[in-house]
């Protein structure tokens, strides 16, 4: 017998006990000092309890049950609800100063001429051919697909309408400029969510998403979050944050939690990091690693626990494992590409997520005017996961962090089969600290 190599062991940021995870065997335990320290050094003790929850193993064991818990993943993510995205256009009307698709834009793979309601109507014979036996559901994406121009205005009509003759939910992501325009043609679809950027209050937000040509953008932003609401659209309010705007993202909390905001049950938030992808930004020294973000997150939280009646970061797996009181299910892949999302944008081009949509080289196939699929890249993405990755394959760390995101990886090492990794013993020594103790914020 011997220590699991899936054992994740940290010290418990700002307390003198450790936390040991297992996520294959589903176990945790919060450590004495003495304890952990025994475990860093490579003792154990034969004992049933730690046999029990897997922390001890017979390594041929383990490694059944490790095929055993991989196949059953593979199995619940073939019949997972797919994202479908589709880009009518990557016209926008901010210029956000970390966007990462202003170098790029996909041409139309049907000429210059190629007809809008030509190819969304292939899209939805796409879906209706390719996918009908999965369940999915549509999110409209950009650029920004909610603009005040005709065009776009048919182009969401037609996803509306082609959403809710199929019985499909539709999700918007949005800056949210025009949104409270968009409502009443909203209300006729089954809206999934509303997804809206909002990086701060008033002067921190317009000073990083400006309307082109400059202008501010944060009073039409949150009159559409309160009228979406009002008509009882689900919003999700996203902020990405960089050293720029972090100290700023306690006063949006705040405004949230004045406004109101956070306590409807339609409202959640999320947090998007603002890293280089594709191209370089200009300012690299404001940009987080993941690791530094979730470090200054901690201490804004513990300063201010208010914060988590609008925001909960995750740190890893910590934020289920107190909340819920017990561990996720092991994670063999982060990546959805070409398996549980697929990009779609009205060029007729196929992309395999929305972190390469729209750049060139990056389609899988076309759907418009004909349907192409290149099988070789698609099976590239699809057969990514931790067991493919050598680096990933004795990695203590693999079933929390499922390999990361494998556009991330190739913009980074040149190829997809590579980790994109993730900092979870530090992560996890955060979330502890900041939930697992007994005087933890509510």
């Amino acid at each position: 017998m011997e220590l699991s190599r899936h054992n994740i062991l940290t010290k418990i940021h700002e307390r003198d006990e450790y936390l040991l995870v297992n996520l294959l065997s589903r176990e945790a335990d919060v450590l004495s000092a003495a304890e952990g320290a025994r475990l860093v050094g490579g003792e154990h003790r034969d004992d049933a309890e730690l046999v029990r929850k897997g922390y001890v193993v017979d390594p041929q064991e383990e490694a059944r049950r490790y095929r055993a818990a991989y196949l059953d993943f593979v199995d619940a993510r073939d019949k997972d609800e797919i994202q479908l995205f589709y880009v009518p256009s990557y016209a926008c009307n901010f210029g956000c100063s970390y966007c990462y698709q202003d170098e790029y834009a996909a041409p139309p793979a049907g000429g210059p001429a190629a007809a809008p309601d030509a190819v969304l109507a292939a899209f939805f014979a796409y879906v209706d051919d390719v996918f009908a036996e999965r369940r999915k559901y549509v999110t409209v994406f950009g650029g920004e697909p909610l603009l005040p121009s005709a065009a776009a205005r048919r182009a969401v009509e037609g996803l509306v309408e082609g959403t809710a003759r199929r019985g499909l939910d539709l999700a918007v992501v949005t800056n949210g400029y025009h949104l409270a325009e968009y409502l009443p043609l909203l209300g006729r679809a089954r809206i999934r969510e509303v997804q809206i950027t909002l990086d701060g209050t008033a002067k921190v937000h317009d000073a990083r998403r400006y309307l082109k040509g400059g202008g501010s953008t944060f009073g039409p932003i949150v009159a559409g979050v309160d009228a979406c609401l009002a008509a009882g659209l689900p919003v999700n309010l996203r902020s990405v944050l960089d050293r720029d705007n972090v100290e700023g993202f306690r006063e949006l909390a705040h405004f949230a939690i004045d406004r109101g905001w956070t306590k409807s049950p339609l409202f959640k938030t999320q947090i998007g990091r603002n890293y280089e992808l594709h191209h370089c930004q200009g300012e690299q020294a404001r940009l987080y690693s993941r690791l530094e973000l979730y470090q200054d997150l901690y201490a804004l939280v513990k300063a201010d626990p208010a914060l988590l009646a609008f925001h909960r970061p995750a740190f890893s797996v910590a934020r289920f494992l107190f909340a819920e009181g017990e561990l996720p299910d092991p994670l063999f892949d982060a990546c959805p590409a070409c398996r549980t999302e697929w990009a779609f944008d009205a060029s007729g081009r196929i992309y395999p997520c929305t972190a390469n949509v729209g750049k060139p080289g990056e389609s899988v196939g076309t759907f418009y005017p004909e349907r192409t699929l290149d099988e070789t890249a698609v099976a590239a993405w699809q057969e990514r996961d931790v067991a493919g990755i050598a680096t990933c394959r004795d990695c203590a760390l693999a079933l929390a962090c499922g390999g990361g995101c494998g556009a991330v990886a190739k913009n980074r090492v040149g190829t997809i089969d590579a980790p994109d990794c993730r900092p979870v013993r530090e992560l996890l020594a955060l979330g502890a600290g900041l939930y697992g103790a007994p005087d933890a914020p509510g």
